[in-house]
């Protein structure tokens, strides 16, 4: 079997002022228009709301979203299309990949939750809890004066 194959990687930001159910809303939208035009999705991730490196539109942050697929190419034209014609993509861009193809992963929110229930002892102590010794054994002050523990000596 062919190891290197070609794929499509769509990067596109939605405005961040839309709620989060609208934007699950236009990601199963571009998600079935994909698959309309005769694309296969082979993953797509809503990467969160994230802060622009440059302002677009007046808005300083976007909800980033990655959407993986493959087909004959044809199918881009009218995706890229669609999201130019809508007012909540502020931006968007599609990659022609070689490669292996990519996995779907599951949601980060969903599995920091079940990495949690998995192993509840790999939690981080607080610095409070343990005891702190003090090496401290010059004899003067940042300034170079004497400090008054040394004075008093």
């Amino acid at each position: 079997m062919n190891d290197q194959q070609t794929y499509y990687e769509t990067m596109y930001i939605l405005r961040p002022d839309i709620a989060e159910d609208e934007v699950t809303n236009h990601i199963n939208k571009y998600n079935k228009l994909l698959e309309e035009f005769g694309g296969t999705i082979l993953d797509s991730q809503m990467r969160g709301k994230r802060r622009l490196a440059y302002q677009i539109s007046k808005h300083r942050e976007g909800v980033y979203v990655q959407l993986s697929h493959q087909g004959d190419g044809q199918h881009i034209f009218k995706i890229e299309k669609a999201m130019r014609l809508s007012e909540d993509v502020i931006r968007y861009m599609t990659v022609k990949q070689e490669g292996p193809l990519p996995t779907p992963r599951p949601s980060t929110k969903s599995s920091t939750k079940a990495d949690d229930k998995e192993n509840p002892e790999i939690k981080v102590e607080s610095k409070a809890k343990q005891p702190v010794e003090r090496t401290d054994t010059s004899k003067s002050g940042i300034d170079g004066t004497e400090t008054k523990e040394n004075a008093e000596s």
